[in-house]
């Protein structure tokens, strides 16, 4: 027995010397011995085969042609109300003249057609669930029409399965451990030391190097583009959400100020040690509700030019990286400069968005840490400022707008509290004054 535990002793002390040698220490210090980019080949190269016997068999197999859209139902280039219902009452009165104005019959089918398609496949509630693949990345099976295809795609599914709970898991969850130790130590370490820019630089510091090794224990590889509008102190960062890894991917190249609500157990840990070597900005749940103390305390942060720049989610909860959903106005009506940021995930190795409506933040981390890596692109968009003649909602639709075209996403004008609640009822007023607006224009004019 006495063998046994000493073997096992040696073998975690080599793992902790391999682990601490090989990636821990080069992640702090931000240089690669490049085994992330060598392990990412083999993915991409391995992934490719796969794709190309899925493709092979799907092609061969008759009644079922190999189709590279998941959607339910094809949908046409966005149209407005009042241009759908006019063609609807061109095609329904060949025979007599169009209407100019009043109801007509043909409106029915508008609202039919939308409300069958909202049944199928409406564009809200998809966005939280998560994104459909085209192609197994045996991860898991994304298309009903993938059951076994082949023995030796079967063979590499089973090795793919040992080598990331038995070699990528243990990796991952010693490597967050010892980043989220590291944080919390460091930072309770610094927030002893009085207030100067040697505290400031060493909290920066330290939150760099913690988060540079939980993304390394992600496998993340992150691209950075347009790093000259990096946001700078003083500022707001505003970027669209798709997962609680959103912080380590932005921290992973630069220091921000958190904003939240204060939470209890281990994540109330980490708030209370990190509050003390950086000002971050958390809330009591009663005080989430004071919109003048939250607008009050982000005004007095932005004001300050020699503190890190806020860093704030407008959409109030993850949406699942197709889409960008409405942003809240409260962020957009301090007077600090806006500059946003967009976040786009690569699900082919690995499904970043957190459905925290079906899975607890255990279940969540392990499914990230049993995949394969975590791929993103992160822009960092020109900064943008309140123009004379805007309001708040007018300025957050404009940042929404800018992160959702440069991330290749969807622009929604739906709140993502949707997610848990209903629609509220000035959605539905809104759609019925546009119809109002359209079977009566013709008395205005």
């Amino acid at each position: 027995m006495e063998e046994f535990w000493g073997l096992a002793l040696k073998v975690l002390s080599m793992w902790l010397i391999l682990g601490i040698t090989l990636i821990m220490l080069p992640a702090m210090f931000g240089v690669s011995l490049g085994i992330t980019e060598i392990y990412m080949k083999i993915l991409v190269k391995t992934l490719e085969w796969a794709t190309r016997k899925i493709q092979k068999k799907a092609q061969e197999k008759p009644g079922h042609p190999f189709s590279p859209s998941n959607e339910i139902i094809e949908k046409c280039d966005k149209v407005s109300l009042e241009e759908e219902i006019t063609e609807l009452r061109r095609y329904s009165n060949r025979n007599r003249a169009v209407p100019e104005g009043d109801f007509d019959l043909s409106d029915v089918f508008y609202f039919s057609k939308k409300g069958f398609e909202a049944i199928m496949e409406d564009e809200v509630t998809t966005r939280f669930s998560s994104e459909e693949l085209v192609l197994w990345n045996l991860l898991t099976r994304t298309n009903r029409n993938f059951q076994h295809i082949s023995v030796r795609l079967t063979i590499l599914w089973g090795l793919g399965v040992a080598f990331r709970y038995g070699v990528l898991l243990p990796l991952r969850i010693t490597l967050g451990l010892i980043g989220i130790s590291w944080l919390v130590i460091g930072t309770s370490l610094v927030g002893q030391l009085p207030h100067s820019s040697v505290k400031m630089w060493l909290s920066e510091l330290v939150h760099l190097m913690c988060y540079r090794i939980c993304a390394r224990g992600l496998s993340a590889t992150i691209h950075y583009h347009n790093k000259e509008n990096k946001p700078k102190r003083g500022g707001i960062c505003v970027a669209n959400h798709t997962s609680p890894i959103d912080v380590v991917i932005l921290a992973n190249d630069g220091g921000y100020a958190m904003v939240g609500q204060v939470h209890g157990g281990l994540m109330g840990i980490i708030q209370r040690s990190m509050v003390k070597a950086c000002p971050h900005i958390w809330f009591e749940r009663l005080e989430m509700k004071d919109r003048h103390l939250v607008l009050k305390r982000l005004g007095d942060h932005v004001a300050d030019k020699t503190k890190l720049p806020i860093l704030i989610f407008p959409e109030g909860t993850c949406i699942n990286n197709t889409s960008v959903m409405m942003f809240k106005k409260g962020s957009f009506e301090t007077e600090g400069t806006i500059y946003p940021v967009a976040i786009k995930y690569d699900p082919q190795f690995g499904d970043a968005f957190w459905n925290s409506s079906k899975y607890g933040m255990v279940t969540y981390l392990l499914q990230m840490m049993t995949s394969w890596a975590i791929v993103c692109n992160v822009w960092y968009l020109p900064p943008m400022t309140r123009q004379e003649e805007e309001d708040a909602v007018q300025f957050a639709n404009r940042v929404k707008a800018a992160i959702a075209q440069q991330g290749g996403l969807v622009d929604l004008a739906w709140d993502g509290a949707l997610k848990r609640a209903k629609v509220k009822d000035s959605f539905k007023e809104q759609q019925q004054k546009n119809y109002s607006n359209t079977i009566v224009r013709s008395e205005s004019n």
